[in-house]
């Protein structure tokens, strides 16, 4: 297996473990989204709160030049060290929800 294969089957197995979580309140159900060509990978939000409409991106990753970026992370704890304990280095992970300027300091990838 590629190394690619392997980040897409890592980031498969951890978002699909944090989908699985119910929700204490509510209604709502947790998807995990993953692209046609499985370069994109989300977990969408979908139901209800008592009378308010839930729906919203939890999380978004996607492979890009053979590095993770993580676009937008809402999981309480973030998905990165489970990334790093999955095997994927730090130097392959771009925090990209961070600008720029920023991510030089993070210990992560910058781009």
């Amino acid at each position: 297996m590629d190394r690619i294969e392997e980040y897409r089957d890592l980031i498969n197995k951890v978002l699909s473990a944090h989908a699985n979580i119910p929700y204490s309140h509510g209604e709502i159900k947790s998807i995990v989204i993953v692209s046609q060509d499985r370069n994109h990978f989300l977990i969408m939000n979908e139901g209800w709160d008592g009378k308010k409409r839930i729906h919203g991106c939890l999380v978004h990753v996607e492979i890009i030049d053979g590095k993770i970026w993580i676009h937008y992370d809402g999981i309480e704890d973030g998905i990165t060290d489970e990334l790093v304990a999955g095997g994927i280095s730090k130097d392959q992970i771009v925090l990209a929800f961070h600008p720029p300027y920023v991510r030089q300091h993070t210990g992560y990838a910058v781009a």
